[in-house]
């Protein structure tokens, strides 16, 4: 690879001369600047963007970590971040951590030896509390999807409305006897959609229906199995919250196999809106997360605290986008 000295020479200048026209730092008279241009085109000059990082103390970089790139909440996501980051200028390095936390934690080590400007992170959970202290020790850092209180910037859903929301709906509809089929309660996201899903139905006057409410399910296998298992031991709801589309889609496969219909034995309602959603059978009424949105708005924020440097005081600002019900044939 040519080198600084190999350009300086080419152009008859000196290496800090090339170096300066190459930064734009200190002025240099037109013809200086022409002549090294010319050598750089020349000889295909590549300059190195990790050492002018070291010098600068930033290389544009942006690590995203993520718990599963299975995870179809994920996708749309990361397009938003990677079209705004480079729209910045900034380049995204992707790490999946499937949710191993020293798997985790090895990835951070390694990106910030390599001078990473920030991190957007999708892992918070219990027992990640170490992420909390990035930003003190002057690595900006924005939660997305998942948060870990409010000391933190993030960008989340206002996941208790959301579920709300779909409860209300599901009652309108005339359903009374609506089971849950939810994640796990360690995720603040999981215990808002539960919330939500009591809120409405205790303004409806109704109560939580027995053994109709189950937590700790992940995907479109545990929503069948769940379903599954409920038909089999006689607890037949009129409807379903399922608190992702897969789970929902698991959940109405199992009323099938059980020779029943939806919507017309069980409404089933999702959580998400992915891709696929209106190509299940029936098509799924579900709730929207603007993941592209979110994933915009988390990239923004990051770099603002990074363009604003790695020790500036900023208050932390947790972003609620609204979730929105997608009305579909799933439900009555």
């Amino acid at each position: 690879m040519v080198n600084i000295k190999e350009v300086a020479a080419e152009a008859g200048v000196s290496a800090s001369t090339v170096s300066r026209v190459l930064t734009g730092n200190i002025p240099v008279s037109e013809s200086t600047k022409s002549r090294v241009l010319a050598a750089v085109e020349k000889l295909n000059y590549q300059p190195n963007a990790c050492a002018q990082g070291l010098k600068g103390g930033r290389l544009h970089t942006i690590g995203l970590v993520i718990p599963n790139i299975r995870n179809l909440v994920f996708p749309a996501a990361i397009r938003g971040i990677e079209d705004t980051a480079g729209k910045h200028g900034y380049t995204v390095v992707l790490c999946n951590t499937d949710e191993e936390l020293d798997k985790e934690r090895l990835y951070i080590d390694n990106l910030r030896r390599r001078l990473i400007d920030g991190f957007i992170f999708s892992t918070a959970r219990p027992g990640h509390e170490y992420l909390l202290d990035l930003p003190g020790e002057g690595v900006p850092v924005v939660f997305l999807i998942r948060q870990l209180g409010k000391k933190v910037d993030a960008v989340v859903l206002n996941n208790e409305d959301g579920a709300y929301q779909a409860t209300r709906y599901m009652i309108s509809r005339g359903l009374k006897q609506i089971a849950l089929i939810n994640g796990g309660l360690e995720l603040p996201l999981y215990r808002d959609r539960y919330n939500g899903y009591l809120r409405a139905l205790q303004e409806a006057g109704l109560t939580e229906p027995p053994r109709m409410v189950i937590h700790g399910a992940s995907g479109w296998e545990d929503g069948y199995l769940v379903m599954k298992d409920l038909l089999q031991h006689g607890h037949q709801p009129d409807g379903v919250l399922a608190t992702s589309d897969p789970k929902a889609m698991g959940v109405i496969r199992a009323i099938h196999d059980a020779g029943l219909q939806v919507p017309a034995d069980i409404s089933v309602m999702g959580f998400d809106n992915l891709d696929f959603s209106s190509m299940t059978d029936p098509p799924l009424t579900t709730v929207a997360q603007p993941f592209y949105e979110m994933g915009v708005r988390a990239c923004q924020r990051l770099i603002q605290l990074i363009e604003k440097g790695r020790h500036a005081k900023t208050k932390a600002k947790i972003d609620v986008l609204p979730a929105e019900l997608v009305i579909r044939k799933s439900v009555r």
